[in-house]
């Protein structure tokens, strides 16, 4: 497996764009469709929908780097960080606590700035109890 960081032209990555607006425009398009039907199906469902996504997300992305992660600890993190009332909610390891808190800081907060204190909040959640 090739990591992004070892292709040769890395950071330097070019594209074609009249190759690429016409499936953006697609995938933009769904995208607000989906929005739009999600919007008429209420709060409590938006909700769900939202948790399921992350779940899967966080799972996915844990699942790429070798970390396997299950699957009910990580919907309670998340659950309990977003101040969702769910029933079922399991407790959770610590580890999973940090991949969850990392992911929802690179999910919604990342039009904030990267400062040191978030870079060493990511290193907390990453390697709990090194740094």
């Amino acid at each position: 497996m090739t990591y992004i960081h070892e292709d040769p032209d890395w950071p330097r990555f070019t594209w074609n764009v009249e190759l690429l607006t016409g499936p953006l425009a697609d995938i933009r398009h769904r995208q607000g469709r989906l929005i739009g039907r999600m919007e008429s199906l209420g709060l409590p469902f938006r909700d769900q929908a939202n948790l399921t996504v992350l779940t899967d997300d966080i799972i996915k992305t844990s699942d790429i780097e070798g970390e396997v992660l299950d699957k009910d600890q990580v919907r309670s993190s998340i659950a309990r960080r977003l101040g969702l009332e769910v029933a079922g909610l399991v407790p959770s390891e610590r580890a999973v606590d940090g991949i969850v808190e990392m992911m929802l800081d690179a999910t919604q907060g990342y039009a904030r700035p990267l400062t040191i204190e978030r870079l060493l909040g990511v290193a907390q959640c990453s390697f709990p109890g090194r740094v």
